[in-house]
């Protein structure tokens, strides 16, 4: 058997932490390293989170969910990952599930039941959205692209923590980036709880930077899934005003040239990123 390490990155927990890795000893007993990543608290979740047999790293500051996350990554000396939310959303009891998908695949991700867990209508409308753009861009079906309950083998994870964001959303990056590289990316259906406390993301600065940093990943990984469709409107626009044009006035204006000029411009600098894209990942993968 794989040997786990539980990662929690924490960020003023401290009203639901020590609850959270009580629930989780209960089911890992002594078997699973478990470490808790205190984000730079100004409360007391360090001193809550402390207990027999777990691994408490704080930070001086805070830096983000995701520096919380590479942190506990780096620390942790398991064969399979587990990383989950400190915040009472998750049960433990679902941990057992994804360590039994990793036998068929090299990342699990808790799927919440209603696609967007219980932030309200706003927020699962958005997750929705990120889901769907996520599967155009990834060309593959997204069931929860911004869950953070999700077990993975260590040594992938370790694969792609260079482009893991500080901040949010490490999900996202490390979904898109494991379907990209070719891996096997599962599901297993979860329930999520509310969780205890104000949920530290913002919709709409933290959604715009959930799309980029979508984005973002695609170029990375498979530039054309962004660059030939801009290439094609452009082009499409340009064709179409040049006809529009040509039948009104017998004239080709420069407007038209630009955009047909700019949508094979484009185009070519896809096809450059393209092969670009394939040589990261054959040093990523080295």
């Amino acid at each position: 058997m794989p040997s786990v390490s539980v990662i929690l990155p924490a960020y003023n927990e401290g009203e639901v932490i020590g609850s959270v890795v009580e629930s989780l000893r209960a089911v890992a007993g002594q078997d699973w390293e478990i470490i808790v990543v205190n984000d730079g608290s100004d409360d007391d979740t360090a001193a809550r989170a402390a207990g027999d047999g777990v691994h408490v790293i704080t930070h001086p500051y805070n830096k983000g969910n995701g520096a919380a996350v590479k942190t506990g990554l780096r620390a942790a000396t398991g064969d399979v990952v587990c990383l989950m939310d400190a915040d009472g959303q998750h049960d433990p009891a679902h941990i057992a599930d994804l360590l039994e998908a990793l036998d068929t695949y090299d990342l699990v991700i808790g799927a919440r039941q209603d696609g967007g867990g219980t932030g309200g209508l706003f927020r699962r409308l958005g997750n929705a959205f990120y889901n769907r753009l996520a599967t155009y861009l990834s060309n593959q079906k997204v069931l929860d692209l911004t869950s953070g309950f999700r077990a993975a083998w260590r040594d992938k994870m370790l694969e792609f923590l260079p482009l893991f964001p500080n901040g949010f959303s490490y999900p996202t990056t490390s979904t898109l980036a494991f379907i990209k590289a070719g891996y096997n990316v599962g599901y297993v259906p979860i329930s999520a709880s509310k969780r205890v406390g104000k949920s530290k993301i913002r919709l709409l600065p933290d959604g715009a930077k959930f799309v980029v940093i979508a984005l973002r990943m695609i170029v990375l990984f498979s530039p054309m899934r962004v660059f030939l469709p801009a290439s094609l409107l452009m082009f499409v626009a340009g064709a179409s005003y040049g006809a529009y044009k040509i039948y009104q006035d017998t004239d080709i204006t420069d407007s038209t040239v630009l955009l047909i000029t700019m949508s094979v411009v484009t185009f070519l600098i896809g096809l450059v990123s393209e092969q670009i894209a394939l040589m990261r990942l054959e040093r990523l993968q080295k």
